[in-house]
């Protein structure tokens, strides 16, 4: 699902925005590609703050993740970005925290996205 331009892209540094639906409309959260993990079909990122976030996914666990760099060739031209839709949980626990943990251990919890859609917008 997450073919070898994303990778390059997150491989640069950029901003990530994770967008929610909660009872107060949408919401958006940031962090950066280099906090980006990719575990098969799903994209790990570390969590410590991200509260509203989470009683978001906890109402409704459908999110839309963007990103891109203006380091890797688009369509065009330079700079490309990906929207990438899916369901998301907060871990606390088990393999991807463990390993998440071991990389950025400021975390407090996981935030792991199961990719349904990924395309590339630039």
């Amino acid at each position: 699902m997450f073919n070898e331009k994303f990778v390059e892209v997150i491989s640069h540094e950029g901003v990530v925005s994770i967008v929610t639906s909660g009872a107060d409309g949408a919401h958006v959260s940031n962090t950066w590609n280099s906090y980006l993990v990719l575990e098969g079909d799903k994209l790990l990122i570390p969590a410590a703050g991200m509260r509203k976030t989470q009683v978001n996914i906890e109402q409704n666990n459908q999110v839309k993740v963007t990103l891109g760099t203006r380091e890797v060739m688009g369509y065009r031209y330079m700079g490309t970005g990906f929207l990438i839709e899916g369901t998301a949980a907060f871990l606390t626990s088990g393999p991807a925290y463990n390993l998440m943990k071991e990389k950025f251990p400021f975390l407090s919890r996981v935030l792991e996205i199961e990719a349904v859609s990924v395309k590339q917008t630039l």
